[in-house]
């Protein structure tokens, strides 16, 4: 008698982190992944990045059969796995950064967005885990999946979903085998720009029989969030982050204002740049990377010294002698030199580099802003949902098995629709 194939999840990594979320499901001789990130750990200190290192650190997972056999020193086994390929859920390192490790002969599919973008960010070779082989600033293929069109994979479908994250074109992914169906959220929320798009990529996976949610917002349950508190009056959601920026602008008309964001975080500053009373003036690198990546054209600066971008409309430039000396016409964008900044002025820190006090570089660089009596606004805005929204996301899904991921605590999620898996770092689960 001829036992009938069964679907198996494996997890590799990311599951009592914020990231690196590393998820096999394989049917028979087919199999996919997902993500291919790097779990963020600056604190480690450790000597290099390369593959050998990141798995013995658990940063990346000890995944077999996908991995380009030159960094692993082990031949895919072809005759077992006949079907395989790769997803990613949006740009974040936590689940992009390692994916040039992957095998050259698996597809990789990803979100149009996020296709697009991946290769300008890693222009410089600085973004991603350099691929074997080849120079630093080498980008894999990436295949920009079509939203809602089923992706064949042997015996088994993967379909992209649209859905929102602070991540520019994050997406969501519902696999299907024979005798499963698997929906996986990547990193979501609902406070974001488009709600709509969430709420109907989880219409699609109340169908599943598993849910894997991310859940971030369950990992500090010992602190009061400000953002959940009544009396917490920041912006609550991204329209209101973008009003703020505009009511600091109107509230300080004679003032220097600068600012900065994290450059995936695309949509937020496509918002504020439309939204400003002022003029936006970005930094060269930032408006290449949109030039690169979306083909729009935006007022920018060099530092001096800076290399020139031949894509970049000469018309477009402004003196970085006349921003440092404005305070009433701008609104521009500071990478360095914050110490050339007007002493008294308003800089608004919107989730850009250096991260928060989990990064050794944020404090020095809150202390050196200070010293030049220069007025912080930390404009933040989660891209991750909340206990309350993480309720409502499994409210809605009512999965009959959930297994949450990409926390520090996963086993504060509850299912009160079904079972609750917490697997542990390697395990595979027959269903």
């Amino acid at each position: 008698m001829t036992l009938k194939a069964k679907t198996t999840i494996t997890f590799y990594n990311g599951l009592n982190t914020i990231g690196g979320p590393m998820i096999e499901v394989a049917y028979h001789k087919s199999h996919v992944l997902f993500d291919l990130g790097e779990v963020y750990r600056p604190e480690l200190n450790l000597p290099d990045e390369k593959y050998q290192t990141l798995v013995e650190n658990q940063l990346i997972g000890d995944v077999p059969n996908f991995y380009d056999p030159e960094l692993t020193g082990q031949p895919i086994d072809h005759e077992r796995w006949e079907h395989a390929a790769a997803y990613m859920s949006h740009l974040h390192l936590d689940h992009s950064k390692a994916m040039n490790f992957l095998a050259p002969e698996i597809p990789l599919y990803a979100g149009p967005i996020t296709a697009k973008l991946l290769p300008a960010l890693n222009e410089k070779g600085d973004f991603l885990l350099p691929a074997a082989g080849h120079e630093a600033n080498y980008t894999r293929p990436i295949i920009a999946a079509e939203y809602q069109k089923p992706i064949k994979v042997g015996d088994i479908t993967m379909t992209v979903w649209p859905s929102d994250h602070d991540a520019y074109g994050a997406t969501g992914l519902i696999v299907k085998t024979p005798d499963l169906a698997v929906a996986y959220t990547g990193d979501i929320r609902l406070h974001g720009y488009h709600p709509d798009w969430v709420k109907k990529f989880l219409a699609a996976a109340k169908d599943c029989d598993v849910l894997i949610t991310e859940a971030t917002g369950f990992s500090w349950p010992e602190e009061k969030h400000e953002e959940n508190s009544a009396e917490f009056t920041g912006p609550k959601n991204e329209n209101e982050l973008t009003a703020k920026f505009v009511q600091l602008q109107e509230q300080n008309p004679k003032r220097q204002i600068t600012f900065n964001t994290y450059p995936t975080n695309v949509e937020r500053l496509l918002r504020v740049i439309s939204d400003s009373p002022r003029r936006v003036v970005l930094h060269a690198a930032r408006a290449h990377l949109l030039k690169e990546s979306i083909n729009q054209d935006f007022p920018y600066y060099y530092l001096p010294g800076e290399q020139k971008f031949a894509d970049l409309k000469p018309e477009l430039a402004v003196s970085y002698e006349e921003l440092l000396n404005d305070d009433h016409d701008f609104l521009w964008q500071a990478v360095a030199d914050f110490d050339h900044l007007q002493k008294g002025g308003l800089y608004l820190h919107s989730n850009a580099e250096p991260l928060g006090d989990f990064d050794p570089a944020y404090k020095p660089f809150m202390q050196r802003l200070a010293e030049q009596n220069i007025e912080v606004q930390a404009l933040r805005c989660s891209g991750h949902a909340d206990e309350q929204e993480l309720k409502q996301i499994i409210a809605w899904v009512q999965p009959p098995t959930l297994i949450p991921v990409h926390t520090l605590h996963p086993e504060l999620v509850e299912n009160p629709y079904g079972n609750r898996i917490l697997p542990k770092r390697n395990q595979t689960i027959a269903f």
